[in-house]
């Protein structure tokens, strides 16, 4: 950085310079007592009034006890310092205020390693006739390199003369922007201005630049020496910059590092594999592999069967209400499925047919009468005899006297709707549900060559076939069955767990070909 100056008005500093404004100038001081001068000065009567050897930050030297003379009606302690002591009261208007006019050529150097690429200032198109004359000025000059220094405090939204007075400081910013491509190529400076101080003197203590230096001098044999107060404006220059060039390998990059956040790639994957361009075979095997078919467990659907309803309720599992209490969301009608229940019947005539001699080459079995679908796979007949099971200990939601309390609310249900006799006092339920013979039958009947030798698997069995039963082979909407209470216990305790513990309602278990609770 060059710049026009005057040995005594500017001093140059790293990236920086100095230009002096004003000034307080005290000549031939010399060593010895005078009076304090005010407001660092203590004012006093008499010598009482002065403590000899105090001194602190704010004076000028050491106290020597005396009360000496300052004006013609004030009187201040008397201290050894450089006398006569500088005068405060810096000049209105400064001293050097034509500073204004002086000229600063700043020379600025910018290079970007990247693209190993070198900028000046001082651009290559112009000429040394272009330098005659020539101020920089926003619109008219913006890009001349030399600058008024009352131009430069102009631009800052100041005044020069209020600013010399104290002193400032002033940055001056030096912006490159530079396009580095070959047909748009643009790399120009671009000049700013703003005061960096704060020039209010309410806001803050001594306010504005200065310093203090002196020039000492010999006269008689006597050293003495002359002090120089300088206020002034310093111009920090500053310089900020930034360079972009095409290039494809970053394009790329950039391209592929959007797309992939986007999942763009994802979707082009299912696209390109979408098309004729990969075999069935290909593309099956990419959706299977890519997609896996949940049960979500929250929104769960429960079948529901009363014993004195002859509707199949759909319910949504609940976090607040007990099932029993759950509204359905759609009733249904039992399905005549009677198959199924010849099914069953078969296998409880086989049960009976083990378990009873056989009298005349006749079993003496249940004769197998289509009508008894109708009788069982609907509401109880009011003439079948059903034995009561009341107990005490029942809880509240149970209408059959016979259920046992539950933690979750998916197990509070009850065979029942309303009061009335428990399913489980039924000779059906004996023979078709607990019946060890029947249930044995019944397993085999799905694997022959089962071997039977846990009670879980009599449990599981009865459990299956209470559900097929009450509900069917299947169940609406794909609604997960659920045994009541009641049931449950009456079968845990034909074939109870060895341990006493049991799984409960696993709502989110469910099998294509045969829905089974696990408990």
């Amino acid at each position: 950085m060059d710049v026009k100056r005057s040995d005594l008005d500017v001093h140059l500093g790293k990236n920086s310079f100095f230009v002096a404004t004003n000034a307080i100038v005290t000549k031939n001081q010399k060593q010895g007592n005078c009076a304090e001068i005010l407001p660092n000065g203590k004012l006093c009567r008499t010598d009482k009034d002065c403590e000899k050897g105090f001194s602190d930050q704010h004076s000028h030297g050491v106290q020597t006890g005396a009360c000496v003379k300052l004006e013609i009606l004030k009187k201040t302690c008397e201290v050894t310092a450089w006398c006569p002591i500088e005068n405060k009261k810096n000049p209105r208007p400064a001293l050097l205020a034509a500073a204004e006019n002086f000229t600063v050529m700043i020379k600025n150097n910018i290079r970007f390693p990247a693209f190993n690429y070198i900028r000046r200032n001082i651009l290559s198109e112009m000429k040394d006739t272009d330098f005659k004359g020539c101020i920089y000025h926003r619109y008219k000059n913006p890009y001349c390199p030399i600058f008024r220094l009352g131009d430069i405090v102009a631009e800052a939204k100041e005044k020069f003369s209020e600013m010399a007075v104290e002193g400032g400081v002033i940055g001056i910013q030096i912006n490159w922007d530079c396009d580095l491509n070959r047909f748009f190529h643009s790399c120009l400076p671009k000049y700013s201005f703003r005061r960096l101080d704060e020039k209010e003197s309410n806001r803050t203590l001594y306010p504005g630049l200065n310093f203090r230096f002196a020039r000492y001098s010999t006269v008689n044999g006597v050293e003495q020496r002359t002090l120089f107060k300088m206020y002034g404006i310093r111009f920090d220059v500053m310089v900020f910059g930034k360079a972009g060039k095409f290039s494809i390998i970053q394009l790329i990059i950039y391209i592929g590092s959007t797309l992939s956040y986007y999942a763009i790639t994802t979707i082009f994957l299912d696209w390109l594999i979408g098309t004729g361009c990969y075999s069935k075979e290909a593309k099956q095997n990419y959706t299977e592999r890519k997609f896996e078919a949940v049960q979500d467990r929250e929104e769960c659907f429960l079948c529901v069967s009363f014993v004195d309803e002859d509707n199949l309720r759909v319910v949504k599992k609940s976090r607040k209400k007990r099932l029993q209490e759950t509204k359905p969301l759609s009733l249904h009608q039992r399905k005549n499925e009677l198959a199924s229940m010849k099914t069953l019947l078969s296998v409880l005539q086989c049960g009976q047919s083990r378990s009873e001699p056989v009298q005349n080459g006749q079993s003496g079995g249940l004769i197998v009468d289509e009508n008894l679908s109708s009788r069982h796979n609907g509401r109880q007949n009011p003439d079948t005899p059903l034995l009561e099971t009341i107990q005490s200990s029942s809880p509240t939601w149970c209408q059959c006297g016979s259920c046992r309390p539950a933690e979750t609310l998916q197990e509070q249900l009850c065979c029942r709707l309303k009061k009335g006799r428990c399913i489980t006092s039924s000779p059906i339920f004996s023979s078709l549900i607990v019946s060890r013979s029947v249930l044995e039958n019944a397993l085999f009947f799905v694997d022959p060559l089962a071997e039977l030798h846990e009670e879980s698997q009599l449990r599981h069995g009865a459990y299956a076939q209470f559900i097929r039963w009450r509900f069917g082979d299947s169940t609406p909407r794909d609604a997960l069955p659920v045994i009541p209470s009641c049931c449950i216990w009456r079968i845990r305790a034909e074939y109870p767990s060895p341990d006493g513990t049991y799984r409960g309602l696993r709502s989110f278990q469910v099998i294509t070909s045969q829905t089974e609770v696990n408990r």
